[in-house]
C-alpha cells in the first residue's frame, strides 16, 4: 500500500464516507455495514448531491438489506474513481489534490521518491516523462467494509415468520458486499460467528482465481494470537485465506472494549512476532488442501499481513512497533475524529472532544451489547440519557432493531436500551424489596444502556443537514482514550504528517508511551471489576481475577526485559517507562493484597 497506515471503522457512520474523502488520495479506511438504512439514507444523499439517477431500495423488497449494501458500495466506488481520475487529470506545480497526493506520501513510499526525482528535474522534456509515470502508477487506497460477526439477528418476513439463516444480519451484510464491485477486505471483527464464517466460502469472489488472486479478501481483527489462530484455521479449512490480521489492543481502542484477561499488546505483538511463519506455514498447507478438494490448484503461499491498532499517538510509536515486531502497517482511528476532511463529525461534538481532558474518556456499559464500550461524557446521547432518567422515562424508542436480544419479559427479542425493555425492569427491581443501596445501583446498571443504532449515525445527519424534523438529535460517540491527547481540530495534512514524524501534534503534551497508557487502562479496569464484584466472587470469578492478575504481571515483566535494551528507545524515555512500570506494579500488587484481605 502506498501508506503505511490505515483507517480503522469508526462507529456506524464516522467512517461511513471516509473512502469517498481519502481512497482518491490512497489512503485506505472501512466502512460500517452494519446499519442499511442509515446506509440507503446516506446513499440518497449523495445522489442527490451529484445529481446522479436514483432508484430507492425499499425495505419491502426481497433481500433489501444486501441490495442497499450493494448499491451504496457501488456508489462509492464510482465517486472515489470520478475523484481519482480527476486528480489525475491536474496539473503538477500547482496548489491542488494531485500535489496533496504525493505530498502525503510516507518518505518510504517509492512513488514519493519518483515525486522528488522529477521536482528535481531541470529538464523539461524528461520531467514531463516522469510526470506521465508518476500519473500512471498512482493508486487508490482501499474501500474496505467491517461486518461484527456477532451482530447477526434473525430476521422476520412481512407475514412474521422467521427468515431462513441467510437474511440474518449478518449473512446478509456479507452477501451485500460481495455482490458489491469492490476489489476490497470485509474486515471481520467482535469474535467467531461459525455460521457467518461458513457462508464466506460459498461466494467465488473470495476464491483465488486461475492466476491465485483474490477479488475480495479477508481481514481479522482480533485481540490476541490463540484466538487468532483459531479462527485463521477454522476458515482455511474452508478455503478462506486471511489476508491481514488487525490486531488491536483490547481496552486501549474506540468502540467496544475486550478485556483478553489481562492479556497486553506487547506480549501479544511478540508471539505474532514469534510464531508468524509458523502460522503462516500451517495455514498455507489446510488452505491448500481446501482448495484441492474444489478443484483449485495453488503453489505460492498468498500475502498475509500483520498490522497493529490502538492508542498509538506519536511517529515514533508508530515506527517502533512497525520496526520491533515486524509489522506490515499500523492503524490510526480515534484521533481522525478530529479532522473534519476525513470523518462525519458534527461542529458540537468534534468541539467537544477538542477542548476534553482525559476523565471524559471512560470505558462504560452503556452498549446494549452487553460488552464494555468506549464512552465520552460530553456527548449528547449521555446528556439526554441522564434527562430521560431524571423526568421518569429512562430508555429510548426502538426503531432499527439491530441490537434487540433480550427475551427476559417480551417472546420477541427487545433491546435492553429500549424503554420498554428498562420500564419493566425497573418494576421487576421494586417487587424485589432491595435496600435503597441496591436498588440505587441495580438501576444504574439498567439505566446505563444507550441507542447506538441511532447515536452513532446522528452525527452524519447533523452534520451533512439531513436531519429530519423532530427526530433525535442526540449523538453518541466513542472514541478511544487515546484521544485525550490530541486538543484541537486538524486538519489531513496535519495528522497525516504527525503520523509520519514530518509534524508534532503533541508537542508539550505530557503522554506516557502507549504500553503504559494500555497497562493503566487494564489495571484500572481490574480494580473497577474488582470493586464490583468484590460481595459475589465465586471460585469461578476467583479463577478469572487470578489469570487476569498473572497476566498483568506476565506483560509487566515483558516490557521490563524490553526496554531495558537502551537502544529501543531514547535515554530519557526508556527512564520514564521503567519509572512507570514500577509504580503501575506496585499499584497491581495493593490492589490484589486488598482484595485478598476482603475476600
Amino acid at each position: 500500500m502506498s501508506h503505511t497506515f490505515h483507517i480503522p471503522v469508526l462507529g456506524l457512520a464516522y467512517s461511513i464516507d471516509s473512502p469517498i474523502k481519502v481512497a482518491p488520495l490512497a489512503i485506505s479506511s472501512t466502512i460500517s455495514i452494519v446499519d442499511d438504512i442509515a446506509i440507503e439514507r446516506i446513499r440518497t444523499y449523495y445522489h442527490q448531491k451529484y445529481n446522479l439517477p436514483f432508484t430507492p431500495i425499499s425495505n419491502k423488497e426481497d433481500d433489501a438489506r444486501a441490495k442497499r449494501i450493494t448499491a451504496y458500495l457501488n456508489l462509492v466506488q464510482i465517486l472515489v474513481d470520478l475523484e481519482f481520475e480527476e486528480i489525475k487529470a491536474q496539473d503538477f506545480g500547482s496548489d491542488n489534490q494531485l500535489t496533496t497526493y504525493f505530498s502525503l506520501l510516507p518518505a518510504s513510499s517509492l512513488l514519493k521518491k519518483d515525486y522528488q526525482e522529477m521536482l528535481a528535474e531541470n529538464n523539461e522534456t524528461q520531467k514531463l516523462l516522469l510526470q506521465k509515470q508518476l500519473k500512471k502508477n498512482m493508486v487508490k487506497g482501499a474501500i474496505d467494509v467491517n461486518i461484527m460477526a456477532k451482530v447477526d439477528k434473525m430476521n422476520v418476513d412481512a407475514n412474521g415468520e422467521l427468515k431462513t439463516e441467510i437474511f440474518s444480519d449478518a449473512l446478509a451484510a456479507l452477501r451485500g458486499f460481495s455482490n458489491s464491485n469492490l476489489n476490497s477486505s470485509v474486515v471481520l471483527s467482535a469474535g467467531m460467528n461459525p455460521r457467518l464464517y461458513s457462508y464466506l466460502e460459498t461466494f467465488t469472489d473470495f476464491l483465488p482465481n486461475k492466476t491465485g488472486q483474490l477479488n475480495k479478501k479477508v481481514i481479522l481483527k482480533v485481540s490476541d494470537f490463540r484466538s487468532a489462530f483459531i479462527q485463521a484455521k477454522f476458515l482455511a479449512k474452508k478455503s478462506i485465506w486471511i489476508s491481514e490480521f488487525r490486531i488491536e489492543s483490547g481496552l486501549n481502542c474506540g468502540g467496544h472494549a475486550f478485556a483478553t484477561e489481562g492479556y497486553l499488546l506487547g506480549p501479544i505483538l511478540e508471539e505474532f512476532k514469534q510464531n508468524k511463519t509458523d502460522m503462516l506455514n500451517e495455514l498455507f498447507a489446510m488452505y491448500q488442501n481446501a482448495l484441492t478438494l474444489k478443484g483449485i490448484e495453488i503453489t505460492n503461499t498468498p500475502q498475509q499481513k500483520i498490522t497493529v491498532q490502538g492508542g498509538i499517538g506519536t511517529a515514533e510509536e508508530d515506527q517502533f512497533l512497525t520496526q520491533h515486531y515486524q509489522l506490515d502497517g499500523t492503524g490510526w482511528g480515534s484521533p481522525f475524529l478530529l479532522v473534519p476532511q476525513v470523518t462525519a463529525v458534527d461542529d458540537q461534538t468534534m468541539q467537544e472532544m477538542a477542548t476534553a481532558t482525559a476523565r471524559d474518556y471512560y470505558i462504560s456499559t452503556a452498549s446494549p451489547l452487553g460488552i464494555p464500550f468506549n464512552n465520552f461524557t460530553k456527548s449528547s446521547s449521555e446528556r439526554q440519557r441522564q434527562q430521560r432518567i431524571a423526568a421518569g422515562k429512562p430508555g429510548n424508542p426502538c426503531t432499527k432493531k439491530f441490537l434487540v436480544s433480550n427475551t427476559e419479559f417480551t417472546t420477541k427479542p427487545i433491546c435492553t436500551a429500549s424503554s420498554k425493555y428498562q420500564n419493566l425492569k425497573i418494576k421487576q427491581l421494586q417487587n424485589l424489596n432491595l435496600s435503597a443501596k441496591d436498588f440505587k445501583k441495580q438501576s444504574e446498571q439498567i439505566t446505563s444502556k444507550i441507542c447506538l443504532c441511532e447515536g452513532l449515525v446522528n452525527s452524519f445527519y447533523i452534520k451533512n443537514e439531513i436531519l429530519n424534523p423532530k427526530e433525535n438529535t442526540a449523538v453518541a460517540i466513542c472514541p478511544g482514550p487515546n484521544l485525550a491527547f490530541f486538543n484541537k481540530i486538524y486538519t489531513l495534512s496535519e495528522m497525516v504528517n504527525h503520523i509520519y514524524g514530518n509534524q508534532n501534534l503533541l508537542k508539550g503534551i505530557n503522554r506516557s508511551h502507549i504500553f503504559i497508557n494500555e497497562l493503566k487502562l487494564y489495571i484500572n479496569y481490574l480494580q473497577t471489576d474488582i470493586k464490583n464484584s468484590i460481595n459475589q466472587i465465586d471460585k469461578k470469578k476467583e479463577k478469572y481475577l487470578n489469570n487476569f492478575s498473572n497476566q498483568l504481571q506476565v506483560g509487566i515483566n515483558y516490557y521490563k526485559s524490553l526496554f531495558n535494551n537502551s537502544q529501543i528507545l531514547p535515554a530519557e524515555a526508556l527512564k520514564n517507562i521503567n519509572k512507570d512500570l514500577i509504580n503501575l506494579e506496585n499499584k497491581l500488587i495493593n490492589i490484589f493484597q486488598k482484595k485478598l484481605n476482603t475476600v
